[in-house]
């Protein structure tokens, strides 16, 4: 059974995961590809847009519903879903979207007191349009969200989490790439684990050289999709990517789609199979809530199959459903499937 390097880092933390993310409010529609086409967005992907082509898209999108998001807000709303303890540091406006996105954060039972921006930039929204299989093509307004700043990173609640849980779509401004380091360092002070996501191969396209020196310098854990891990190391070669993320980090989890995902901790590989879902409705969220899985797992402790495995079963229950946080309790999925979080 190989063993979770993780494991020491738990004793006496407050917070199983803390995480350091765009704090955002998604907006998700269905659509046709064809209105990806007549957009100019390409299916699958990413990008930033500003505020008026923010709103000229959300005024062409079908009728959606809103939730809030942001990938690590949605990490730890799921770890919150297991029963997990979470906190979270990000940056949202004082208007109604800030509201909105702190009352649903705190009630998911996560931690949150990053004082809200005052000022002329609104809070964030991703908007998200669905294709008929799932997959989802989102355009980003970061607004208030890029503001988060090293003046931002409270030490102590870092100081209380097992793992500190970086988002890599936040590695775009420069300050908040700043923050990234104090809380980094903050973690790594007070004998704790660092693990960044990097969210988003576009992201990875933007940052690759940047991203390797903070991963190599100050991450102890990595989450990546396939599509990620390759662009990384700018290679086809899944395998040989790995083996290089080994080379440079404690331990990764790569996630394959159906396919499920492979743990990686020197040069030990763990195969954890995907959960099966009746139908893929929105694949909005399954890379966070796997994240929330796998880290809960890590800072409790379990071996990395384990870990794994929790982290299969949180997103397949998020891509069952429209929106990027568990529809049911994941504590209670834990128990039907005869999984431990202890």
């Amino acid at each position: 059974m190989t063993q979770n390097p993780a494991a020491s880092a738990r004793f006496d933390a407050k917070f199983d995961v803390c995480a350091v993310g765009n704090a955002i409010v998604d907006v998700l529609a269905p659509c046709e590809p064809a209105f990806l086409e007549a957009q100019g967005l390409v299916p699958g992907s990413m990008q930033l847009v500003d505020e008026g082509q923010s709103a000229a898209l959300y005024e062409a999108m079908n009728a959606g519903v809103e939730a809030s998001g942001g990938s690590a807000g949605n990490t730890v709303a799921g770890v919150g879903s297991f029963g997990g303890r979470a906190a979270y540091l990000g940056k949202v406006a004082d208007d109604t979207l800030g509201g909105v996105f702190a009352h649903d954060i705190r009630a998911a039972g996560v931690h949150f007191d990053t004082p809200a921006l005052s000022g002329d930039a609104g809070t964030g929204r991703c908007l998200i349009n669905v294709t008929p299989d799932g997959q989802r093509t989102m355009c980003t307004f970061l607004g208030a969200a890029n503001q988060l700043t090293v003046a931002d990173i409270d030490a102590a609640v870092i100081g209380d989490s097992a793992i500190v849980y970086l988002e890599g779509y936040l590695f775009d401004p420069a300050p908040a790439r700043a923050a990234f380091e104090a809380a980094a360092k903050a973690a790594h002070a007070a004998g704790r684990k660092v693990a960044i996501t990097l969210s988003d191969s576009f992201v990875v396209g933007r940052w690759r050289a940047e991203l390797l020196d903070f991963i190599t310098a100050s991450a102890d854990i990595v989450l990546a999709n396939e599509a990620e891990l390759t662009a990384l190391f700018e290679t086809d070669d899944f395998d040989a990517a790995c083996d290089q993320l080994a080379a440079i980090v404690e331990m990764a989890a790569v996630t394959r789609g159906p396919d499920g995902s492979v743990i990686v901790c020197g040069d030990q590989r763990v195969a954890v199979a995907a959960f099966p879902v009746d139908k893929v409705v929105d694949t909005t969220g399954a890379g966070d809530q796997y994240a929330a899985g796998f880290l809960l797992g890590l800072a409790r402790g379990l071996p990395l199959a384990a870990a794994g495995a929790l982290g299969s079963l949180a997103a397949a229950e998020v891509i069952a459903h429209w929106g990027p946080r568990p529809m049911t309790g994941l504590k209670a999925l834990t128990e039907e499937a005869g999984l431990t979080l202890a």
